[in-house]
């Protein structure tokens, strides 16, 4: 296996540590914009369902604000996304290089997305069960919790799972201005410095996370509905 590296992927070879410190950086990024991207766009996604024209908490105002917020903030480059929010993250973290400061500007990438998965995976829930639980006098917040969020958990897996392979894109366009991770080695060492077989390690490595994520979604899935 040696000889085999050393004739291949002489460049990897020299580098291991480099890798693994790579991978770490890519999953520590890829796990917090996952879980608090995620909470705050299950919130977001929940609000524009029920908020809506004739939802469970219709209110138009609010609709239309966090509507048309979502379509704004969607529509800016990623790449755009971290020169905006560059001042930003300097003040919230004190430097704009490295896994930790990448947080800020991937959170805000990846919310208005995982927001806008919620709502379509929650307006797929039977109008019938919802009418069912008003007219049981279940409250709001029951409706919320044991009617959308339970009956719509299949797509809610499924629309996350779409989220955290989206989000190790991210992480890679991130890693391309400072923020480490896989991303930063493919282009820094592999490219930069035409070193090829790195370049190709670190995508392989970033495939295997996201048919990694892709495999464990589509188990729950079937966990869940079967």
């Amino acid at each position: 296996m040696t000889e085999f590296f050393k004739t291949y992927l002489p460049n990897v070879y020299l580098i291991p540590d480099e890798f693994i410190e790579a991978t770490k950086q890519t999953l520590y990024m890829s796990f917090w914009t996952a879980f608090i991207g995620g909470i705050i766009g299950i919130i977001l996604g929940v609000t524009l369902v029920v908020t809506r024209p004739n939802g469970l908490l219709a209110n138009r105002l609010l609709f239309e604000i966090l509507d048309k917020l979502i379509n704004i903030i969607r529509s800016i480059p990623f790449i755009i996304l971290l020169s905006l929010l560059a001042l930003t993250t300097r003040f919230l973290v004190g430097t704009t290089i490295g896994a930790k400061a990448a947080l800020v500007p991937l959170i805000f990438g990846v919310v208005p997305f995982f927001a806008r998965q919620i709502e379509n995976a929650l307006l797929e829930v039977d109008p019938g069960v919802i009418e069912a639980a008003e007219a049981m006098g279940t409250s709001p917040i029951g409706i919320i919790l044991r009617v959308y969020l339970l009956e719509g958990l299949p797509g809610i897996i499924r629309v996350s799972a779409l989220t955290i392979i989206n989000v190790i894109g991210l992480t890679t366009m991130a890693g391309a201005v400072g923020a480490g991770g896989l991303g930063n080695l493919a282009i820094s060492r592999g490219y930069n410095r035409f070193q090829t077989d790195v370049t190709i390690v670190a995508t392989l490595l970033i495939l295997v996370l996201v048919f990694l994520s892709q495999f464990i979604s589509n188990q729950l899935i079937k966990k869940i509905t079967h």
